[in-house]
């Protein structure tokens, strides 16, 4: 009955250039690394499905029935396993599913097709994920619960669809140019996507290089040589800007974490608290060169604590990750992240709270400023352009909860 099926889909298909089935001669294996370990995908000729320049509702809708009828459920459950096996969190996942799509079908030779096999392949995990066309563009759409800036979005029934392809349409205004979305109904495709990552990759070893990092303390020298790994810009390229409780909290990844933690902990083991986060201040404030993001990225870009580390400047977004990141690491602080209309910061709540505070719910906090200022400002001091602004506290985080 089955084969009957693909002879009558074969036939229909015949007549709509869009999708073309393949022979069994086309099975094919593929092999890639992804982050430290090796996947291994058999591709069975059914699911080897072509797509031509053609973009219409009704072509997409046959690639689906085309490759929906495929054997393709062992390529599902062999990514799906690898996740489990690694933990990944989703924006992990779906930087393994753009790879798996490279390899089945290069984003270079056929955009839409590899668009297509992306969408495919996050939908048959079990991720609500639409598509969407208009003016020959191929816009792809995930639900997400999530906060997320200066990325287009839509209101479905009251869920949340969050663009995860506008990098490749960088004219576009989806607000303006109109886009109509894919009919298409994937049972149990109803998972909400979250970009939240609370563990990175486990790096190959091989895959680090060292990164001289100085900074002046006291009137002496401090030098680190910190594990860095380039794979952590690629992975965060096209990330979007998300709210401060998600970015914030992105971990280290293992080699990291590893040749910077230990050493901040050393320098600061012989100092009072107050001393300890004044040090990691300083060494957040003044280590880095300072720029912001237009100049760099040419648009809005909040970097993780890693890619701080990892790139070559920062702004204040960026450094009060990395602060926040340290201290909670070392000294596991209550702290707020205080927004003001161009500048954030953090104070930190001491054991033994600061005479120069500011209260927050009843609780004494003291601004620790880790941002180059016009001066050098020293713990519960506020930069003069700041004191009569109007801030927000951007985000709360109190180990006890």
């Amino acid at each position: 009955m089955k084969t009957v099926y693909h002879i009558l889909l074969f036939i229909f298909c015949a007549g709509l250039p869009a999708v073309a089935l393949t022979s069994p001669a086309d099975n094919r294996q593929i092999r890639f690394d992804f982050y430290g370990d090796t996947i291994n995908l058999n591709l069975h000729h059914s699911i080897i499905i072509g797509y031509n320049d053609s973009l219409t509702e009704e072509s997409i809708q046959l690639f689906y029935a085309a490759i929906n009828a495929g054997h393709y459920q062992p390529v599902i459950d062999t990514l799906l396993s690898f996740k489990e096996k690694h933990s990944l969190n989703d924006w992990f996942y779906y930087q393994l599913i753009r790879k798996t799509a490279q390899q089945i079908s290069p984003k270079a030779e056929n955009y839409k097709r590899y668009t297509l096999y992306k969408w495919f392949l996050l939908v048959k995990s079990g991720y609500d994920a639409r598509l969407a066309t208009g003016k020959g563009r191929l816009i792809f759409y995930v639900r997400s619960d999530d906060n997320i800036y200066f990325i287009p979005y839509y209101l479905r029934d009251g869920k949340q669809y969050v663009c995860l392809n506008i990098h490749d349409y960088a004219n576009i205004d989806l607000e303006k140019e109109k886009v109509y979305e894919v009919k298409i109904d994937v049972p149990g495709a109803e998972k909400s996507f979250s970009y939240r990552i609370t563990q990175m990759p486990e790096f190959s070893p091989a895959t680090y290089s060292e990164k001289e990092i100085q900074f002046t303390y006291r009137n002496k020298a401090n030098h680190f040589k910190v594990l860095i790994n380039p794979q952590v810009q690629n992975i965060f390229v096209n990330y979007p800007v998300t709210d401060y409780a998600s970015y914030f909290n992105i971990p280290l990844s293992r080699g990291t974490y590893s040749s910077l933690i230990p050493l901040l902990k050393k320098q600061t083991r012989k100092m009072n608290q107050k001393k300890g986060v004044d040090y990691l201040m300083r060494f957040t404030r003044y280590a880095f060169p300072y720029e912001n993001d237009e100049k760099v990225f040419g648009k809005e870009k909040r970097l993780s604590p890693e890619q701080t580390l990892l790139f070559e400047n920062s702004d204040c977004d960026d450094r009060a990750a990395l602060f926040f990141y340290l201290v909670k690491e070392i000294y596991n602080l209550p702290m707020i992240a205080l927004l003001y209309p161009s500048h954030i910061t953090i104070a930190v709540q001491f054991n033994k709270p600061l005479r120069n505070s500011i209260i927050y719910k009843g609780k004494k906090y003291a601004v620790c400023e880790p941002t180059p200022q016009l001066k050098d400002l020293k713990i519960g001091e506020l930069a003069d352009h700041l004191r009569k602004q109007p801030y927000q506290v951007a985000y709360e985080y109190d180990p006890a909860e």
